[in-house]
């Protein structure tokens, strides 16, 4: 338990934080896993720059790593022009 005020306040704001990171994280996974599992060019088209955007700005706030970011935009890219 926190001994001083202000740390009792950094446990509340770190709390919030973990939260609000948690939820953006598993959206950023759904989005990741709706995309890889589209079979259609023009569907998977249409969602990749916006799984692109969400994992840059997910990296930005470091919820994630800048590089599995980027190893993620690379791997969708690849699966929609496969197909």
């Amino acid at each position: 338990m926190a001994n001083h005020k202000s740390a009792a306040k950094r446990a509340r704001q770190s709390e919030k934080r973990r939260l609000e990171n948690r939820y953006y994280a598993k959206t950023m996974r759904n989005a990741v896993r709706n995309l890889r599992s589209t079979s259609e060019k023009e569907a998977a088209s249409d969602m990749l720059p916006k799984v692109s955007a969400m994992l840059d700005k997910l990296a930005k706030k470091n919820v994630i790593h800048k590089n599995k970011a980027a190893n993620l935009k690379s791997s969708l890219a690849l699966h929609v022009n496969s197909l």
